[in-house]
């Protein structure tokens, strides 16, 4: 299972600012975690998926930089198109939609530099490219999932392509995520396969059927524990799930949510509260007694500080607060909040397990993804921000992949 860390925690969106970031952030963030080799998760916003797919020259300085660095790329964050790091984020991340055809343009650029970032060699892994699930809930139609599908169909057609002209394998992973169209991960196994078609002699599923061997899921365990998945059917069903549908769990984002336990208490809510900001949605769901989950979009809308659940209802309304919440904010692996505040790294720990236990498990790769570290709240984290991700990594190391034999640990 190789572990890297997700780049889009840097603002960058332009090859230069790239390869500096690497230079300034990466290389030392290896350094300090001990590694003669880092993966990096690269961001690949959509300006520079274009520029690096039309220039071979411009992917070769990109791999010269890696290479200078010690670092290897296997997997690229294709959920952002752009912008993810401009002042108010919010729901423009999820667009343009999977219904939209700079969508499927933007993805396949990916997959072509990503074939050409994969490490050298016949026994080189596949690469990965997470996606987002489809859109934002609304607004969506059936003739906008029938888009969809047709792009994803498409999408799989071009991995096969990619694959006959390189030799280099590149699979999509479909990330689901709390308000969106493919919320949980029960969401988007039923959307996959009920598009998937097996795989015939000539490598390719029937007609107008999705690629399973190309195309799957990403689980993202921050989202996974917002979804309170753990609680309900417990987090290695959910892993089964996946994979007793036929689908592979391409890749994992080692993240973790914020836990409030008693949300009606007020010193809870004072400390989660110090969470909301304007940059990102921080999606939050409440676990009631009967097991149900109810929803809030964002943090100020559960706390009631923001525009109610419906149009009838007046601001104020928030979630009742009777059961614990969780919150769609990526929290530091290594960085327990202050009490009365909890992280759901535990989460992190039983998936990781779960997927490495399942068929393929041992081929999806680890990114730890905390993209928050600007938004943090203050004092939440003193680390600066390379000292910050080493620690992640190490913490990775130790609570996630110990018993793994990672050659690029750098011995004593």
């Amino acid at each position: 299972m190789l572990l890297s860390y997700c780049t889009n925690v840097h603002p960058a969106e332009d090859l230069d600012g790239v390869v500096e970031q690497l230079v300034t952030y990466a290389g030392p963030v290896r350094e300090a975690a001990g590694l003669d080799v880092l993966g990096v998760g690269l961001w690949m916003p959509a300006t520079l998926a274009h520029r690096l797919a039309g220039s071979p020259a411009d992917r070769a300085w990109l791999r010269a930089v890696l290479d200078e660095q010690g670092l290897q790329v296997h997997t690229l964050n294709a959920f952002p198109y752009g912008g993810f790091h401009a002042d108010v984020v919010k729901l423009d991340v999820y667009t343009p939609t999977w219904a939209q055809p700079e969508r499927l343009a933007y993805t396949l650029e990916c997959a072509e530099v990503l074939a050409d970032l994969l490490p050298d060699g016949s026994d080189t892994p596949a690469g990965s490219i997470s996606t987002l699930p489809l859109a934002w809930r609304e607004p969506w139609s059936d003739a906008d999932d029938d888009a969809a599908t047709r792009a994803f169909v498409a999408l799989g057609e071009g991995l096969r392509d990619l694959r006959e002209r390189t030799g280099k394998v590149v699979r999509v992973a479909v990330e689901p995520e709390p308000g969106c169209v493919l919320d949980t991960v029960d969401d988007v196994v039923s959307w996959l396969a009920a598009r998937t078609g097996p795989v015939g002699s000539a490598g390719s599923p029937d007609e107008g059927r999705i690629d399973p061997e190309h195309v799957g899921v990403c689980l993202d365990t921050c989202h996974l524990a917002v979804s309170f998945a753990d609680r309900r059917a417990g987090t290695a069903a959910t892993v089964r799930r996946i994979t007793d549908a036929g689908l592979r769990v391409v890749k994992v984002q080692a993240s973790a949510a914020l836990h409030v336990d008693d949300p009606s208490d007020p010193a809870a809510r004072a400390a989660v509260g110090a969470f909301a900001e304007k940059r990102y949605i921080h999606q939050v769901r409440e676990l009631t007694a009967s097991g149900d989950v109810l929803a809030a979009d964002d943090l100020p809308d559960a706390l009631g500080d923001g525009p109610a659940p419906g149009p009838e209802d007046a601001v104020g309304h928030g979630l009742p607060g009777e059961g614990p919440w969780r919150v769609h904010f990526h929290v530091p692996l290594h960085h327990e909040p202050a009490a009365p505040l909890a992280a759901t790294t535990d989460v992190l720990r039983d998936a990781v397990e779960a997927v490495r236990a399942a068929p393929h498990g041992d081929e999806a790769h680890l990114d730890v993804e905390t993209y928050t570290w600007a938004v943090l709240p203050e004092g939440a984290a003193t680390d600066s921000l390379v000292a910050g991700i080493a620690a992640e990594l190490r913490w990775a190391t130790t609570h996630l992949t110990a018993d793994i034999d990672l050659t690029t640990r750098r011995t004593a």
